[in-house]
């Protein structure tokens, strides 16, 4: 049915996020990145609409994080509100990929009651530097034959037994092998649910038990069954694995700063009550970057510089930008990208000085400043357009110049108006038109 020229459908899609303004209505395909072979940003490509010079140059960028030449630099997106300067730096994040850490933050979260803002940004800095953990261990893997508990007499005396260790069988495509294990691995059997005929690992160095599935062998057992069916492994049943672990180096000082453990009735209580959030020293950090070195140097880590989105920087002060001055000149920093849409503006805190997007100008030498243009009136249409689908309309073309049927007036929607507001009248016009066609 057609009301006021746009065809409510039956389908009804779903919701769109508020973060779709740049025409990324339709999700980020991270098998292109919206060039063509010449390396020109198309109009329309890869989940945008225009800004085809930001796009080139964030492609740029792209290319030269993944090829380690550009850590301990920083980026300036600049451009009025509602240009996709925010959909651009997290399409930078999708691009790189999930391993490659991405850390947004907005400027107004740096000021805090608790800790000194140069710790806010110290914490964030730490979180967009990762670090590949490459760990080779021995572990015992197989498919259980046999679980059988060997018991002796209480040495403290008491009718109770306790148990000497457990006799477990383990079987592989190769062989099968027979395991003496300690009662605290017994007790970890009993709380992971292993019976037989489940297919586990053990880790030899730790003694953790991990249960991986059921052996698909018995999956006619059941008609119906919630257990996972895996093969039986391949190989013998003690084998070495290269285990990869990804973390950031404030994962680290985190776990360094509050160790969690104690037995005792004062640290089971501790670990109840929330306490106060503390700021990690700087000395801790020290020692932490030295067992981080000593990780590379012996080739079992890699380092993996991130990126750092600070959204609305001109929020931030002199102290933090000094901060920031610093924080770029160390051996080990992210990537930084900011976003703004001020032009000369006072320094937050020195407030008689002006300066481009509120930035002090020994900071703005270090940035490569990438600017994105208004939207024109036809690339508003087009991000309608794919708005309108994404909510399950279907809009003629005549329909997005603007209209005036009965009481309801359309305002005409151009570079004045904005995407971000045109955006929002999509909803609205969904709900109006579905009650009117009674659907």
């Amino acid at each position: 049915m057609v009301f006021f020229g746009v065809q409510v459908t039956c389908t009804i899609l779903q919701r769109a996020g508020a973060g779709f303004h740049v025409g990324a209505s339709v999700q980020w395909d991270s098998t292109t990145d919206g060039l063509n072979s010449d390396f020109v940003a198309e109009p329309v490509a890869a989940g945008f609409v225009g800004q085809e010079t930001a796009r080139e140059a964030a492609s740029v960028i792209v290319d030269m994080i993944r090829a380690k030449r550009f850590a301990g630099r920083a980026v300036m997106f600049a451009g009025a509100p509602g240009t996709g300067k925010t959909a651009i730096a997290y399409a930078i994040s999708q691009e790189l990929g999930p391993r490659v850490p991405f850390c947004p933050m907005v400027a107004s979260e740096v000021y805090s009651s608790e800790i000194k803002k140069t710790e806010v940004i110290m914490e964030n800095f730490r979180r967009a530097i990762g670090l590949r953990v490459k760990e080779t261990k021995e572990v015992y893997e197989g498919e259980v034959t046999e679980i059988s508990p060997e018991e002796i007499e209480n040495p403290s005396g008491g009718y109770g037994k306790s148990i000497s260790h457990v006799v477990v069988g383990l079987k592989t495509a190769k062989g099968t092998k027979q395991l003496k294990l300690d009662p605290s691995i017994y007790e970890s059997l009993l709380r992971e649910k292993v019976g037989l005929g489940d297919v586990i690992y053990i880790e030899a160095n730790t003694g953790s038990v991990k249960r991986v599935g059921r052996s698909d062998s018995f999956s006619t057992e059941y008609d119906l069954e919630a257990d996972e069916y895996v093969p039986l492994p391949k190989g013998e049943v003690h084998k070495k694995r290269e285990v990869i672990q990804d973390v950031t180096l404030h994962d680290l000082d985190a776990a360094n700063a509050r160790p969690q453990g104690g037995q005792d009735i004062l640290s089971m209580m501790g670990q109840l009550m929330k306490p106060k959030k503390t700021e990690i020293t700087e000395k801790l950090r020290a020692e932490v970057n030295k067992v981080v070195n000593k990780y590379i140097e012996q080739g079992n880590a890699e380092l993996i510089p991130g990126v750092l989105f600070i959204d609305e920087v001109h929020m931030l002060d002199v102290e933090c930008f000094t901060c920031l001055n610093r924080l770029l000149e160390q051996t080990i920093s992210p990537i930084v990208i900011f976003a703004s849409n001020r032009g000369i503006c006072p320094i937050r805190g020195a407030s008689e000085t002006l300066a481009p997007f509120g930035v002090p100008l020994d900071l703005m030498d270090r940035l490569l400043i990438v600017r994105t243009a208004p939207y024109t009136e036809s690339e508003i249409e087009i991000i309608l357009e794919i708005r309108a689908k994404t909510e399950g309309l279907i809009c003629h073309s005549a329909a997005n110049t603007g209209w005036s049927v009965g009481r309801y007036q359309r305002p005409r929607f151009d570079n004045d108006t904005g995407s971000r507001v045109s955006s929002r009248f999509v909803f609205g016009f969904k709900s109006i038109f579905k009650n009117r066609a009674g659907q």
